[in-house]
């Protein structure tokens, strides 16, 4: 019978290496799945490769992985806003590694991961510092820039609704890089709020089938007094 319910969020991140890549939901502070980060601090992996559109907010959920010394680099495109203090602060330090991707070719760039594209050429920072040395090309009379996928060895998301074999649904713009990120990852966690019986979720709302799921965990709607009602969404 298939079950991907863990027990606990120590359970589904049992196993996460030291040196992973982790793709990490979440759009600013909407969506960010904090329990399963809270998680993988507590599993202690190391050295890792986070991916996430921000760089952490506060000192809880991303930040507080941060602060732990967890995160060797950082790939996202919007790494400072007002209360970004953790990440500055290892940045200037040089304690962390920042590949700054602009968010359009963030999205696409994980999206191609989980279709098997190998690479694709965008427009997007070409002729400016972010295209670096990478490979250009002039196509139809326009520059363009050679981006490559990013894979995940692990991807944390947060979704509204599950059932026991990991099919997922989604709460408004808290589904925001969860679906890509799900299809990038060899294996992918996923906190709910709710999990139902096999059936009571309507295919059309499935937004996550469980095929790219491996386990799921049950959240409660506020589990702690770190996560604000920005968090709630």
């Amino acid at each position: 019978m298939i079950n991907k319910i863990a027990r606990s969020a120590a359970d589904a991140l049992a196993g996460v290496k030291d040196g992973s890549t982790v793709l990490i939901g979440g759009f600013g502070t909407t969506g960010i799945p904090n329990e399963l980060v809270e998680g993988l601090i507590e599993q202690g992996a190391k050295d890792l490769t986070v991916v996430n559109n921000n760089a952490g907010n506060g000192e809880y959920g991303l930040a507080a992985l941060l602060k732990a010394g967890r995160v060797k680099k950082i790939i996202c495109s919007f790494p400072r806003q007002a209360d970004s203090h953790v990440f500055d602060g290892l940045y200037r330090s040089g304690k962390l590694e920042l590949e700054l991707v602009p968010q359009g070719n963030l999205a696409e760039r994980i999206r191609a991961a989980g279709a098997g594209i190998g690479a694709f050429f965008c427009p997007t920072g070409f002729g400016t510092r972010l295209a670096g040395d990478r490979e250009t090309r002039e196509i139809s009379g326009k520059q363009y820039v050679l981006e490559y996928p990013i894979h995940g060895d692990v991807a944390l998301i947060k979704a509204e609704t599950g059932d026991r074999w990991g099919n997922l649904s989604y709460r408004k713009t808290a589904r925001n890089f969860g679906p890509v990120m799900a299809t990038a990852a060899q294996r992918t966690v996923a906190s709910v709020h709710e999990i139902v019986e096999l059936g009571q979720m309507d295919p059309e709302t499935i937004v996550t089938p469980g095929i790219f799921v491996h386990k799921i965990v049950k959240i409660d709607r506020v589990s702690s007094p770190a996560v604000g009602s920005k968090q709630a969404a």
